[in-house]
């Protein structure tokens, strides 16, 4: 029995809490190391490293939205923990339940920094196709929600 409340409880919070601490950790580095050169380049004309302070979400839309942000990610979260605790305790589920703390443990990492500062740092810049500027938390948040909406659309649970 205690091993079951382990395991339905207590990991998937340290999971989140490690992806929160990825993301954070992240960012850290970006203000502490990336801020003060504003740019390092890994490969030329492809990819990069740029600071930037993004008070907006992905391609600069809604800047200065800090409050819509904040209260969209409360009410995301309400909707995504719900989410998690209704699914049927099956392999599949696990899968999508896997996907789902990912997807928490992003828009948590964005939300803090919203919070906290009012803006996200965002430090990963691929200058060849000029893609938005992007941090840990949203690579955790498209991959995601990508793979549940494969799951959701296209992959049935065994024996339906």
């Amino acid at each position: 029995m205690r091993t079951k409340t382990l395991k339905r409880r207590i990991l998937p919070v340290l999971f989140v809490i490690l992806l929160l601490g990825i993301d954070q950790l992240t960012k850290y580095l970006a203000v502490v190391r990336l801020q003060p050169i504003g740019e390092f380049v890994l490969i030329d004309g492809v990819f990069s490293l740029l600071y930037h302070e993004n008070a907006g979400m992905a391609f600069g839309l809604f800047q200065g939205g800090r409050w819509f942000f904040v209260v969209l990610t409360v009410i995301s979260m309400g909707f995504f923990l719900y989410f998690y605790t209704s699914l049927p305790k099956t392999r599949y589920h696990d899968t999508m339940r896997f996907f789902l703390l990912m997807l928490i443990g992003g828009a948590l990492g964005n939300f803090v920094d919203r919070l906290i500062q009012g803006y996200v740092v965002d430090f990963f810049f691929f200058s060849l196709i000029n893609f938005p500027i992007f941090n840990v938390a949203d690579i955790f948040l498209v991959v995601s929600v990508f793979a549940l909406a494969v799951m959701i659309l296209f992959i049935r649970e065994p024996g339906n």
